[in-house]
C-alpha cells in the first residue's frame, strides 16, 4: 500500500485533522500571496557641496521610485523611497553633511513604514530640487540623484567680488603689459594691418574637466584625472592673475560636477574673452603620450584620436550626471549650431600661440591644432580651446602630472601662450564693460 494511500485510509483524529487543516490552509494563503519584492540595497552614499548647488547621490543595485515635496517655515525637503529598508549604508549619509555646505544644514534618514525610506533635508535657504534618476554606466550602478539649487542663485560676478577675486572698480591699464605689448609671434599680423590696441581688462574662462561623480580618466597608480586638472587650474588662474589686465573665473574650484553646458553657460555669464579647458585624458593603449590642444569642429573630427577623445569627452555628461530634461533651452540652443565660423578661427589662433608653447616642455602627441566636435567648445562668442596636458593613463606622463614642478611648467606655458596669443590678437571693445 502507497504511503498517500494509507493516508487517505487511516482515520484521523481530531488533533491530527486540525494540523493538517492548519498546514493546508497556510499552503494555500502562500500560494494565493504574491511574492514580495525583495528590497532594493543601497550601495553607496555621496554628498558634493558648492557654491552653484549641492549634490546628494544614492547608488543602489535598481531604479527607485520616489515621492518629494516641500515643507516651509522652516524650509525642508522631505523625500519618501520606496521599496528599501533602511541599511548602515543609508544611515551614513547623516555623516556626510559638512558643516559649510551651503544649502544643507542636516539630514533626517528614517523607515518611515514597511518598504518606505523617509529622507528629511533641513535646508539653509529655498531651494529648487531636482530629483532624477541615471542609468548604470562605467563603474556605476543606478543612481538616484538630488540636486539642491538656490531658487535664488548668485549672479557670478557678485560671487567672484565676495570672494575677493573681482574688483568693482577694476580699471584696465593704460597700456598693455610690455611682456605683451612687445612679444611678435611668427602668426602675427602684420603690424599695418594689425587692428588697434584695446586696453581693458581680459576675462579668461579656465575649466577643469570633470570632478564630483565624473572622475574623468585614472591612471594605473590610481590618480584621477579631475584632481589633477583641478591642480593645474588653479596654479594657472594665479599665474594669470599676476598680469596687471587679466582676471579668471573658474568654471568649478573644488570636487564637484558642472554639466558641460552649464560650463559654456558660466563663461558667456561673465563675458569671457576666452574658454580654456583643461584635460589630462587616457587612451586604449598605455604607450600614448604627448600633449595636444583642440579646438572645435564644425565638418567633423581631424583625426580617429580626435573623434574618440571628444566622443569620450562628451559623455561627461551621462557619467557625472546631468538632468537632461531640465535643460534651459537657451542652453540647449547654445549647444547646437550657433557656433561661428571667425570663433573657430580665432580659437585655432589661440591653440597654435598654445600649442607651440606646451611644446617647449613636453613631447606633442601631434604637431598641430586637431579639431572635433567637443561640446564644451561650443560657446558661440567666446574663442576656445581644450588641452591635453598629457596621458594619464601613461605610467611616466602620470607621474610628471602629479609633479608640482611639471604642473607649474605647463601652467607657464599655457599663459605664455594666452599672453602671445592677445599680443597678435587685440581684443576689441565689449557692448558692457565688466
Amino acid at each position: 500500500m502507497s504511503e498517500s494511500t494509507e493516508l487517505r485510509s487511516k482515520p484521523v483524529n481530531g488533533k491530527r485533522r486540525r494540523t493538517l487543516l492548519k498546514a493546508g490552509g497556510t499552503l494555500l494563503i502562500s500560494l494565493l500571496t504574491p511574492i514580495t519584492a525583495r528590497a532594493a540595497q543601497i550601495l553607496a552614499v555621496r554628498v558634493w557641496p558648492a557654491d552653484d548647488y549641492t549634490r546628494v547621490t544614492l547608488e543602489n543595485d535598481s531604479v527607485l521610485k520616489t515621492r518629494h515635496f516641500i515643507i516651509k517655515n522652516p524650509e525642508r525637503l522631505v523625500v519618501d523611497i520606496e521599496g528599501v529598508d533602511l541599511n548602515p549604508t543609508l544611515k551614513s549619509l547623516v555623516a556626510k553633511v559638512q558643516s559649510n555646505d551651503p544649502y544643507i544644514k542636516q539630514i533626517r534618514v528614517g523607515q518611515n513604514k514597511p518598504n518606505v525610506v523617509r529622507l528629511v533635508f533641513d535646508l539653509k535657504e529655498e531651494v529648487d530640487p531636482q530629483v532624477f534618476t541615471l542609468k548604470p554606466i562605467g563603474e556605476y550602478q543606478h543612481r538616484l540623484v538630488f540636486d539642491l539649487y538656490p531658487v535664488n542663485p548668485p549672479d557670478p560676478i557678485a560671487a567672484l567680488i565676495e570672494k575677493g577675486q573681482w574688483s568693482i572698480g577694476d580699471e584696465p591699464p593704460t597700456e598693455m603689459p610690455p611682456a605683451v605689448a612687445q612679444a611678435d609671434p611668427p602668426y602675427a599680423q602684420p603690424k599695418s594691418e594689425r587692428p588697434p590696441q584695446v586696453t581693458r581688462m581680459l576675462t579668461i574662462a579656465l575649466d577643469p574637466g570633470h570632478g564630483g561623480e565624473d572622475p574623468g580618466a585614472i591612471g594605473r597608480r590610481g590618480s584621477y584625472e579631475k584632481n589633477v586638472v583641478l591642480q593645474i587650474a588653479k596654479r594657472l588662474k594665479g599665474k594669470l592673475e599676476q598680469q596687471p589686465n587679466m582676471r579668471v573665473m573658474l568654471t568649478r574650484d573644488g570636487d564637484y560636477f558642472v554639466p558641460l553646458g552649464r560650463r559654456v553657460q558660466k563663461a558667456r555669464k561673465v563675458q569671457a574673452d576666452l574658454f580654456v579647458s583643461i584635460h589630462a585624458d587616457a587612451f586604449v593603449k598605455p604607450t600614448a603620450n604627448g600633449s595636444s590642444v583642440f579646438v572645435l569642429s564644425e565638418k567633423g573630427a581631424s583625426s580617429t584620436t580626435a573623434r574618440w577623445l571628444a566622443n569620450k569627452e562628451n559623455a561627461a555628461d551621462l557619467i557625472g550626471g546631468a538632468n537632461i530634461k531640465h535643460h534651459d533651452k537657451q542652453l540647449a540652443s547654445v549647444l547646437l549650431d550657433l557656433s561661428t565660423t571667425a570663433q573657430i578661427n580665432d580659437s585655432m589662433k589661440l591653440g597654435k600661440a598654445v600649442l607651440t608653447e606646451i611644446g617647449g616642455i613636453n613631447r606633442l602627441h601631434k604637431g598641430s591644432v586637431e579639431q572635433a566636435g567637443f561640446a564644451v567648445l561650443k560657446a558661440p562668442d567666446i574663442p576656445s580651446i581644450l588641452i591635453e596636458t598629457a596621458f594619464i593613463s601613461n605610467p611616466s606622463e602620470e607621474a610628471r602630472l602629479n609633479d608640482d614642478a611639471y604642473q607649474d611648467r605647463m601652467a607657464d606655458a599655457i599663459t605664455n601662450g594666452i599672453k602671445k596669443y592677445f599680443a597678435a590678437n587685440p581684443p576689441l571693445a565689449k557692448s558692457r564693460m565688466l
